[in-house]
């Protein structure tokens, strides 16, 4: 058999069994060591490839960029579980519930700060869409427009720092980058690091929730907010102006600090990323105590949660190192970077292919298997062409943040449809979300016509 036709069989089996739901690193794993006995079998493939995996997973588990990854999950736990977030919405409601707009402002904000503080979109949209949805509803707000900023408010975490979609991204990134200058006889490979990515993710991520603030705006939300007009029921509302701006300031400035402080560390080269996301969860600790918040069963409930996404983050890491070895040991790469390099002269129109691919994937797959398995294959080949991977990386996290709002199986709107009332149709959650899709792209489109956008913050620290 020719083996690129066996390395296309390859990938083809192993989206397959993607779909059946198994669990991924362990699909991963199976695929590539039943192929590469294969092919051991038939005598097109090299031994020595199953050799290195010892060491790339020794590698894996020693990297220290990694050892972030659990502890920014743990910190957006606590800031989950302690209801903060909850507590933030309710005071930013009180605020601007009399301007217009104001409760889907409110979402936006908060989803943005959420998205900073936690970086699970998961969590964002079912906390947004249960404190907020039924608010925006009995305040006369249209059923779409309200699903629509919550679910694009929730998906805010894939782009804005510290997001865990940014770290995962960026030691992808820089190994499929250094490879790329291997290839390219560089011996002094230059990197990416976790840093360059959050700079380069500063300007979009605050441009997302401006922007959709602006639409917001624009809508003429003033004869759908008709709040003066309902009977205020609950005794958050009947509080005077003075308590709710002290309980607004309560609630709002101290994420804020943590965000601030967590960013500007890493950013600015102060501490590393594990060890500013060790500050970020002793800062989220002692927030929820100066709440009264917390309590040893959420300490409880918490560690056991990062201890499970943690554990599914490195496996499918390690599967994925597996079946990206495999993959080259089968001459895969050589296939793509032939089928791209001959087949499509405009280097722009590659990217957007892989690009398009990444978002038709982000359908069926979750952001960590697409990180995992399409980067390894497609990264090498877009750097070798030049691409600047702050860049790319920004571009490929505002594609799969795009693809999880995006009808009709966009994650967020599942996760929004879990816990919306029975009488929020489907539809409606799709017809809200367009006007939110059509922001992301023109973002998108102004990101990858004028990369400076992405690459300026990185370059100004760095230099």
């Amino acid at each position: 058999m020719n083996i690129e036709i066996f390395a296309i069989i390859y990938i083809l089996f192993t989206f397959l069994f993607l779909l059946t739901g198994l669990p991924v690193g362990f699909v991963l794993s199976g695929i590539a060591l039943i192929f590469s006995s294969i092919g051991l079998l038939f005598g097109f493939f090299d031994y020595t490839y199953l050799i290195a995996i010892p060491n790339r997973i020794f590698g894996i588990m020693t990297n220290q960029n990694l050892l972030a990854v659990p502890l920014f999950i743990f910190m957006g736990l606590i800031l989950e579980k302690t209801k903060i977030a909850e507590n933030l919405l309710v005071s930013m409601n009180n605020i601007y519930k009399n301007s217009s707009g104001g409760f889907a402002i409110s979402v936006i904000v908060v989803g943005t700060l959420m998205g900073a503080s936690t970086g699970i979109v998961g969590a964002s949209v079912v906390t947004l869409g249960l404190l907020s949805l039924p608010v925006m509803i009995k305040h006369n707000y249209p059923n779409s427009l309200a699903c629509g900023v919550i679910c694009a408010s929730g998906t805010l975490g894939q782009i804005i720092p510290p997001s865990l979609v940014l770290i995962l991204l960026a030691d992808v990134l820089s190994s499929a980058y250094q490879q790329a200058q291997l290839n390219m006889g560089i011996f002094s490979p230059e990197t990416v690091t976790i840093a360059d990515l959050f700079a380069g993710a500063i300007l979009p991520g605050i441009a997302l929730p401006i922007l959709y603030i602006l639409y917001i705006k624009s809508i003429n939300i003033k004869k759908i907010d008709t709040i003066n007009n309902i009977k205020k029921i609950d005794t958050v509302n009947t509080q005077s102006d003075e308590i709710k701006e002290i309980n607004f300031l309560k609630s709002f400035f101290p994420p804020i600090l943590l965000i601030i402080v967590v960013l500007g560390s890493i950013i600015f080269g102060i501490a590393t990323p594990s060890e500013a996301a060790a500050l970020g969860v002793l800062g989220a600790v002692l927030i929820s105590t100066t709440q009264k918040r917390i309590t040893f069963n959420i300490i409880d409930v918490c560690s056991k949660e990062t201890i499970k996404l943690t554990s599914m983050v490195f496996m499918i890491l390690i599967g994925a190192t597996f079946f990206s070895l495999v993959f080259r040991g089968l001459e895969g790469e050589e296939l793509i970077h032939s089928f791209l390099g001959n087949n499509i002269e405009d280097k722009n129109m590659t990217l957007g292919l892989v690009l398009l691919m990444m978002f038709l994937l982000g359908f069926i797959l979750d952001f960590i298997e697409i990180i995992f398995i399409i980067i390894p294959l497609f990264g090498p080949v877009l750097f070798t062409l030049g691409f600047d991977p702050i860049w790319v990386g920004i571009l490929i996290a505002m594609v799969l943040q795009t693809s999880f709002l995006t009808p009709p199986f966009g994650f967020s709107l599942f996760y929004l449809r879990g816990v919306a009332p029975k009488n929020i149709n489907t539809t409606e959650i799709y017809k809200g979300v367009y006007p939110f899709i059509i922001i992301q792209v023109l973002v998108i489109g102004i990101i990858f016509l004028f990369p400076d956008i992405a690459t300026f913050l990185p370059k100004l620290i760095s230099n």
